[in-house]
């Protein structure tokens, strides 16, 4: 080509450079260039076919489009170009020559496909991958700490959404709702390991979406690819944004709330992640971000099915078991024995779990999250009345003593023994029933003191009944030590041929 160019135009002896062009169907600055060109530079042109072309600088855009609609044409793959970054000086007639040359080099035929590496083109590619750090400081305890993180592959913008209990779908889809507000846009996908949040399974490649997020992912626009399994280097820029978020924004640090991690997160993102300069780009993500990619990134509205999960419409059905408890998150927690087999309503809202009667909507039940996991989470009282159970045993122990004496040696019994307390009035019927006459100043004095047993009760209405009631009002009197009192009292008792010796 070059040769017969020279030799058409014959050192300006020959045709003129718009009939060379013309008779060789060549543009005119292709005549000039070669022309321009000495022997030397004709040479190293020849030796080296391979040639650098325009196209090649979007050849991984062109593969991605062509992978993804593989009949799309020429004309079509042109336009799209143009639409992601301007006006590119090539003729169809080049871009068709490019697109021949891929087809005979590149397989096309896969059905599902993610091409790595798409960074020359703004707003086409998010990568997202979820993470987890143990042992973190909150509140005194140590917790982990569960989170996803999204990297734009283009300006390399970040963002890390956060949970403290694992990951399920509704909490997925929530944060991918607050990355896109965050971005202020959608881009065209988002790739994902095959975690169950996303592909239930692959069978021959093909894949078996979660259809609770594959129909967020399409009314929010945006398509799903998932990498091939085990392959994290498919998606290498959010693999190295996990490790960044491990050991640079929660390595070390302590908070003394949820509220504050979250906060702490969001300040990282603004001043450290996105506004340092990026090792591989050379560029701050975020003014990369609003220069070039911004503008074309899809515009992005939370879905209405977003809408209904925060709003919380419907609670989550769960079956009572016959022990009266239900299953939540890989723990069980406790309901009232009456709704033993039945269904239940079940809600989760700032890490309180809140149970519901589905007929009425009324709740029965509640309970803190537990963070751990094969925990029985179980409040007593949803198996026994116990609060009716105390107040009719405190009303009767208030008949046998009256009201003020009685309620007395309650509060007293309660703060001795408040882990039995139910036991002990239990105990004290049971004591002042053996009894026809009782000696309330006896019961006066009991009262009185700092601490109170039903045991210590009943030692000295035993001595009292086999003794004089005056020696016994002495020791009583004389000793505020239970012990020594009953102990120097069971000689008196012996002496006076009592039937019962108090050890």
């Amino acid at each position: 080509m070059i040769h017969k160019i020279k030799a058409l135009y014959d050192e300006g002896n020959g045709s003129s450079i718009r009939s060379i062009a013309r008779e060789l169907g060549i543009s005119r600055n292709t005549v000039r260039k070669y022309l321009r060109m000495d022997e030397g530079a004709i040479t190293e042109v020849q030796a080296n076919r391979e040639r650098h072309k325009i196209l090649d600088e979007y050849r991984d855009y062109i593969i991605h489009l062509l992978k993804t609609y593989p009949c799309l044409s020429a004309v079509k793959v042109l336009r799209k170009l143009k639409e992601k970054v301007g006006d590119v000086e090539v003729s169809d007639r080049s871009v068709r020559r490019y697109i021949r040359s891929l087809r005979q080099t590149v397989a096309f035929k896969q059905k599902r496909y993610y091409e790595p590496v798409l960074d020359m083109v703004p707003g086409v590619q998010c990568q997202v991958d979820l993470g987890e750090v143990r042992g973190i400081q909150i509140g005194g305890e140590e917790r982990t700490v569960y989170f996803v993180v999204f990297v734009l592959s283009y300006s390399r913008l970040m963002y890390v959404g956060a949970s403290p209990c694992p990951i399920d779908t509704e909490a997925f889809i929530r944060i991918h709702d607050a990355a896109f507000r965050y971005f202020g846009g959608c881009p065209e996908e988002c790739v994902y390991d095959q975690t169950r949040l996303v592909v239930i399974k692959e069978t021959f490649r093909e894949l078996e979406l979660n259809q609770r997020f594959y129909q967020y992912a399409t009314a929010a626009g945006f398509q799903i690819r998932a990498c091939e399994g085990y392959d994290p280097e498919s998606k290498g820029k959010v693999e190295a944004g996990v490790k960044y978020v491990k050991n640079n924004a929660l390595y070390g640090e302590e908070f003394s709330e949820w509220s504050e991690l979250e906060a702490y997160l969001s300040s990282w993102l603004d001043e450290t992640a996105n506004a340092r300069i990026h090792g591989t780009t050379g560029k701050v993500p975020r003014q990369l971000y609003e220069e070039e990619e911004l503008s074309v990134m899809r515009p992005y509205f939370t879905p209405s099915c977003v809408k209904q999960m925060a709003a919380g419409r419907a609670p989550i059905r769960r079956k009572v078991d016959k022990t009266g408890l239900i299953s939540w998150r890989s723990n069980k927690y406790s309901v009232p024995l009456i709704y033993q087999m039945a269904t239940v309503g079940v809600k989760e809202v700032d890490q309180r779990l809140y149970i519901t009667d589905l007929e009425s909507g009324a709740q029965v039940a509640e309970h803190a999250v537990c963070q751990e996991k094969g925990r029985i989470i179980k409040n007593n009282n949803h198996y026994r009345d116990h609060e009716k159970r105390i107040c009719d045993l405190e009303a009767s122990v208030e008949e046998r003593l009256g009201d003020l004496l009685g309620k007395r040696i309650c509060k007293l019994l309660k703060a001795t023994s408040p882990n039995i307390y139910k036991d002990q009035l239990v105990g004290l019927i049971r004591v002042l029933s053996g009894y026809d006459h009782l000696d309330m100043e006896i019961m006066e004095r009991l009262s009185q003191g700092s601490s109170l047993t039903v045991t210590r009760i009943r030692d000295y209405l035993e001595a009292y009944s086999l003794s004089e009631k005056e020696t016994l009002r002495q020791y009583v009197s004389e000793s505020s030590d239970t012990s020594k009192a009953l102990a120097r009292y069971a000689g008196i008792a012996k002496v006076n041929g009592g039937r019962h010796v108090i050890h």
